[in-house]
């Protein structure tokens, strides 16, 4: 008798990774509406009012629900995930963008989704075979690749705080991960902000500018932008794909995030779209692929 071995899709994986690029879709559009906010705004008063906003809505979202407060220890992580990307992430790259434009940050995001697997390995416990970390960095290298080949200006400066970005936004994003499993993916994010919530205010008011008067409409749609999407629904989707997913499997998925975010880009501002970029889209795909297969 031969014993027939049947592979089915694991409904739960194919859902986790659905939620991941949903979220990375959302966030595809962060780094150029925060270029956009900083031109007006000063990059610490974009940090911390745009926590802000998000932070009471998180708040209200919580109290609607009457959700359960999390123990000492999952306070604990979330002090870890506010730290990240509430804080650390959006301040450090509203710093570096006034050093280098939202392209040399491509450079950067090509660097995530290994700092995110790597994070997922020491925090969550996960462990990829070999062949996943060889698509993950092919896939890396294909994106920092295709950045460097637009020529774009280099700053010690900038490239320091985006690299430092993406430490602590990997951090951030395994931490969070690994606490939806218990607290789920929109609770995550949003006591995160709340925990956060009253230094952000506080910061805010300190850091207030003495006039608006020269905040252009568009700056204030970034900063509307980066507070509801980038801060809170995006991460609602992204915990929810990692945690159900994997977080080295799901976070390879930021490896589209910049050509989804130049796609947008040829869209709506009618951009040229060039032939390379289209090579390279196809490459990070098959990377993304290959890191799915790989990554259990």
């Amino acid at each position: 008798m031969v014993n027939t071995v049947v592979h089915k899709t694991n409904p739960n994986a194919l859902s986790g990774w659905l939620n991941g690029l949903f979220g990375v879709i959302i966030f595809s559009g962060s780094l150029p509406a925060t270029r956009v906010a900083v031109r007006d705004l000063d990059p610490y008063f974009l940090t911390f009012s745009r926590a802000s906003i998000a932070g009471v809505l998180a708040l209200l979202l919580i109290f609607s629900f009457r959700e359960k407060r999390p123990n000492a220890r999952q306070i604990g992580s979330l002090v870890v995930v506010s730290l990240g990307v509430v804080i650390g992430f959006p301040l450090l790259t509203a710093m570096a963008l006034r050093h280098v434009t939202s392209a040399h940050s491509i450079v950067f995001l090509g660097l995530l989704p290994l700092s995110t697997a790597i994070f997922g390995v020491i925090r969550g416990g996960e462990r990829p075979h070999r062949a996943f970390w060889i698509f993950s960095t092919l896939g890396s290298l294909l994106v920092v690749g295709f950045a460097l080949s637009h020529n774009v200006a280099v700053s010690l400066t900038g490239d320091l705080l985006m690299l430092a970005a993406v430490v602590v936004c990997g951090l951030g994003y395994a931490e969070g991960a690994k606490l939806s499993r218990a607290l789920g993916g929109w609770q995550v994010i949003s006591w995160a902000l709340i925990i956060s919530l009253p230094f952000m205010v506080a910061a805010a008011l300190f850091t207030l500018p003495a006039s608006f008067s020269h905040v252009s409409p568009s700056a204030w749609g970034a900063l509307a932008y980066v507070s509801l999407f980038s801060m809170l629904i995006g991460f609602i989707f992204w915990y929810k794909g990692l945690a159900i997913g994997g977080i080295a499997a799901v976070g390879q998925l930021q490896l589209l995030q910049p050509f989804f975010g130049l796609g947008l880009s040829a869209t709506l501002l009618h951009e040229t779209v060039s032939p390379l970029m289209l090579v390279i889209t196809l490459g990070v795909i098959l990377c993304v692929m290959g890191s799915r297969k790989f990554a259990r």
